[in-house]
């Protein structure tokens, strides 16, 4: 990826008010920030330090509970 190159929109003082990105810096940005919220999600959960289970444990589980 390039650098991202932003075009500024400012108010009558100068005062930069808006960012115009092309489309693709902008979908580009909007993976990567979905990518840290993920990450922060999966540090919170793993400070619980909750036990965990096998994956395949948990659906027999889950399946037994829904089937009565």
């Amino acid at each position: 990826m390039k650098a991202i190159k932003p075009q500024y929109i400012t108010d009558a003082q100068g005062n930069r008010v808006s960012v115009v990105l092309p489309l693709q810096q902008w979908q580009h940005v909007l993976e990567e920030l979905e990518e840290l919220d993920d990450i922060r999600q999966y540090d919170q959960v793993k400070a619980r330090q909750e036990p965990t289970i096998p994956l395949d444990e948990y659906v027999k589980k889950r399946q037994q509970r829904t089937n009565g």
